[in-house]
This record gives C-alpha cells, structure tokens and sequence, in this order.
C-alpha cells in the first residue's frame, strides 16, 4: 500500500496523521437485494483512516499508529464480520463496506475522545475489492 493516495478530506488542523492497514475478514448480507452477497465470502479490506489534530500528546503522537491496529486489525481480522457483536448483537445492521467505514470511524474516535488532546478522526477509506470502496467522513459538524 506504499504509494497510495487518497482524497483528503479539508480540515483545519495542523497534524495530519494516515495510517495503512489492511485485514481478512469473511461476512454475508442478509437482504434479498444483495445477490450473491448474501452467500458467505471474503475479503481482503485494505483501509487508511485519517486523524487530525492540534496537540500532540505527552509522548509526541497525535495518535500511536500501533494503537489504530490494535483496534481495528487485532479486532476484525480473520474474522467473520457478521459475529462481532457490533452485528450479531444489532441483526438489522449488515457488514457492508459503507456500514464497516462508518463503524471503523467509531471505534477510532471513541479512543480519540478518550486521549485528551482532542484529536478527530476525519475520515476511513476501506476498499473491498480493487475496484470497489467507501469513504466515510463524519461532517464538519463533528470537529470539536
């Protein structure tokens, strides 16, 4: 993923921070309008999420890189999606890419609104397939 580029988002802050990571992970969409995506399958995400911010924290980071795998990767890889409990317990929320991205975006920034420094996750790039993929940003609005 050396290499990549992806749309930056416009905020207002000093530090930007992207880290690339990616994760194997098998899930079904259980909805009569997803086709084939209803049947078991895989996938190869390859993700990049964003953070912003102004401070960095007692150690020098805006956010440990190692921090965002551990969440994200340590979290849904080799996995099936459909099992962790931001699904299973939530049966009409489907692991699609779009629901994934906005999920990713939660779990980072809900460790963000812990750090103090008030860094923002700003957005969550996860493609699925090489020719298919989602960006969530969460709205300017969101920016504390």
């Amino acid at each position: 993923m050396i290499g990549q580029i992806y749309p930056v988002p416009e905020h207002p802050f000093s530090y930007e921070l992207n880290k690339d990571f990616q994760f194997a992970a098998a899930h079904f969409i259980p909805s009569e309008s997803a086709g084939k995506c209803r049947k078991i399958h895989g996938h190869t995400y390859f993700a990049n999420v964003t953070i912003g911010g102004d401070e960095l924290d007692d150690s020098g980071f805006l956010f440990n890189f190692a921090e965002i795998k551990k969440l994200i990767h340590d979290r849904f890889d080799h996995t099936i999606l459909n099992e962790d409990p931001l699904f299973s317990e939530h049966p009409e929320r489907y692991p699609t890419t779009e629901v994934m991205a906005e999920i990713i975006y939660g779990i980072i920034q809900d460790c963000l609104n812990e750090q103090g420094n008030h860094a923002q996750c700003l957005q969550v790039f996860l493609r699925e397939t090489p020719t298919s993929y989602c960006i969530f940003r969460p709205g300017k609005d969101k920016f504390q």
